[in-house]
């Protein structure tokens, strides 16, 4: 894996097998980890081949959004981001440390693709292409469940796909309705690979999912908003937003599987409410948004992106003052 590559989990826990077995692999392919803390993470927390950023060492970094964003919040990962592309990564691979990775995990990536492409299909339950279970990811609106899943289109050749979601075996990420109403373990199909492009929705997640430079700017995790849609809202602003640009998200073949920490399925629910009854329409509200293409505008888009959903009430106003740090910290190092 070329060194410029970097991995970046937050965690709260101590060194358990996933993260001991991410610090030993990456040090063997040459990928800097970092691994993002919070004010729960253990004091003494010590692991090889991770470079572990406590809340206090995180106040030394030289960008503006680590004073800022929240502590107890996923969207401390942000500050992950900063620090591997301020270290120099042109590639940043992002997952949690409840995933186990498989050898196919550390193969060389590579923005250009061979792959189906599906435009202008709406919503696509992109779990069914890989499977024949009754499967859907967790941001998938309930109400279109029973949409016909549309034929994937044919393969074409160097697509550009500047963000790729890995999916999970075993224990994937699905929402709360699944969880109390279906079974697993899931496992998924190895053969197969899909992009999404203009005209088309799927929710991807933050647990295997690889970013390329150009893309980097998208990375941003909402903070004021549900912990569980973080990443999912995430997923529809970078979709949007790549559209403009010419940008494709592709979906591969899991490499990973997941050994899930605990959870109380009704607090889940609870914070995934937000989503249900709304992620349709956020998708539908970007969708009407006049944006431009162009990476110096990517900044732009995003603000633009998130106002929708703060006119909408899912989003704080604070989100703003959180966004415009994270733009004045990464263009410089972008250019």
């Amino acid at each position: 894996m070329p060194s410029d590559v970097a991995l970046v989990i937050t965690s709260i826990s101590s060194p358990n097998a996933a993260l001991i077995d991410y610090a030993r692999q990456a040090a063997v392919h040459g990928c800097r980890f970092i691994l993002i803390g919070d004010s729960k993470s253990p004091a003494d927390f010590v692991l090889d081949g991770c470079d572990f950023w406590s809340l206090l060492r995180q106040q030394t970094m030289p960008f503006s959004l680590a004073k800022l964003v929240p502590e107890r919040h996923y969207a401390r990962k942000n500050l992950g981001y900063l620090q591997a592309i301020f270290e120099g990564a042109t590639i940043i691979i992002e997952t949690d440390d409840d995933n186990f990775a498989r050898p196919e995990f550390w193969e060389e990536r590579k923005a250009a693709q061979s792959v189906a492409v599906l435009e202008n299909a709406d919503w696509v339950n992109i779990y069914g292409y890989f499977t024949d279970s009754r499967i859907w990811p967790r941001g998938f609106p309930l109400e279109q469940l029973h949409a016909e899943l549309p034929p994937a289109g044919p393969v074409l050749d160097d697509v550009n796909c500047p963000i790729q979601q890995g999916l999970a075996d075993e224990n994937p990420d699905v929402d709360a309705v699944y969880r109390l109403t279906y079974p697993l373990p899931q496992n998924f199909r190895v053969n197969l690979s899909l992009a999404l492009g203009p005209g088309s929705w799927c929710p991807f997640n933050s647990q295997n999912t690889t970013w390329f430079r150009e893309a980097f700017p998208l990375l941003y995790l909402p903070a004021y908003c549900s912990f569980r849609m973080t990443d999912i809202w995430r997923s529809f602003v970078a979709q949007r937003i790549c559209w403009e640009n010419g940008w494709h998200v592709q979906f591969h073949r899991p490499t990973v599987w997941q050994e899930r920490n605990q959870h109380n399925l009704l607090k889940d629910f609870t914070d995934e409410i937000p989503g249900y009854l709304n992620n349709a329409a956020i998708c539908a509200a970007l969708q009407k948004l006049k944006l431009k293409p162009g990476k110096k505008l990517l900044g732009d888009n995003l603000l633009r992106c998130y106002q929708v959903m703060i006119d909408m009430g899912l989003v704080g106003e604070q989100e703003q003052n959180l966004l415009r740090a994270w733009i004045a910290d990464i263009s410089p190092l972008l250019t």
